[in-house]
């Protein structure tokens, strides 16, 4: 069984990533399951938010005893992704159990549908990836990356949008940190042979050819026949409405936010602030060997930049 874990900063495509791979036979993938967050905690530490302490676990955890509340989490999932009996694993006591079980119901889920790939797709959980590989030491990690602003400027939207969910607040200032915090660990991630950065930009504006090296990857047939759209459940849209556009797994082009929400003054801001997604995308294209097609191919981020520019030039 290959396992397989998308994680990025929020906002980043990991969903609409998520959604292209479960419409190819071999993949298996299924609902944020958080897990890994929920077990361990310190998020916001992890992401490095101001004024944020690390929280020693309670004396349960210290002693690596489970909390109820995991234990529940564990039992739903099984109840809702689960057809059969022969699944059935009971929870445990012990975080290093539970963390165990988990792995296997998701290899038993995706034997049971036949697939021999499954795919877990929360972003946070690139915080949590020296835990993942502790536990599952051959696991894949596909990196989604996309260009600062723009993110920041989904998240602002989706606050807006959908302000009864506080999973996007905290202002532009606290996302600028977030997403810095996403792009060290990236490039941490790099080189290292069980991870690939996959660049929003490049999906959208090449499509076959990422596709093409995200199977390779994977390890999956990039010619096998997909299906129309993705069938498996992977969102609640009662709960997660923002994900509306992506789940179908069809890529299209987003659409920008950027100079709808953000004024030229903070957009000026956040180009000096934001770790720069060229130097990232260019320096992995020499990774690979890439130099001639970083130089002749501009991503959409610089075309957007340049825009910027040339405004406040004019005004």
């Amino acid at each position: 069984m290959r396992r397989t874990f998308v994680v990025g900063c929020p906002r980043s495509g990991t969903t609409i990533v998520q959604a292209m791979l479960a419409r190819h036979p071999a993949v298996f993938t299924l609902p944020e399951t958080g897990f890994f967050t929920h077990l361990h905690g310190n998020t916001a530490w992890r992401w490095g938010d101001a004024h944020e302490k690390y929280r020693r676990a309670r004396w349960r955890q210290r002693l690596g005893f489970s909390r109820k509340h995991e234990r529940n989490l564990f039992m739903t999932l099984q109840r809702m992704l689960s057809s059969t009996p022969a699944s059935s694993l009971r929870p445990s006591l012990r975080m290093r159990t539970l963390e165990q079980r988990f792995i296997t119901l998701l290899d038993q889920l995706a034997l049971e549908n036949g697939r021999e790939l499954w795919l877990e797709k929360t972003p946070n959980h690139l915080l949590f990836i020296p835990e993942i590989e502790a536990l599952v030491p051959d696991a894949c990690f596909v990196h989604v990356i996309r260009p600062g602003m723009d993110v920041l400027a989904s998240l602002a939207d989706a606050s807006l949008l959908f302000e009864h969910d506080n999973a996007f607040g905290g202002g532009t200032v606290h996302w600028a940190r977030r997403w810095n915090r996403a792009m060290q660990i990236h490039r941490t991630h790099m080189a290292r042979p069980q991870h690939y950065l996959l660049f929003l930009d490049d999906l959208i504006e090449h499509p076959e050819r990422e596709w093409q090296r995200l199977c390779g990857f994977l390890d999956i047939a990039a010619d096998a026949p997909l299906k129309d759209a993705c069938t498996q459940l992977i969102a609640d849209l009662e709960q997660e409405p923002w994900k509306r556009r992506a789940i179908h797994g069809h890529l299209r082009l987003p659409d920008s936010k950027v100079d709808g929400l953000f004024g030229p003054k903070l957009q000026r801001w956040l180009q000096t602030r934001l770790a720069s997604y060229d130097d990232l995308r260019a320096h992995h294209m020499q990774t690979r060997g890439e130099d001639a097609f970083a130089r002749r191919e501009q991503p959409l981020h610089t075309q957007h930049i340049r825009k910027i520019a040339a405004k406040s030039a004019g005004g």
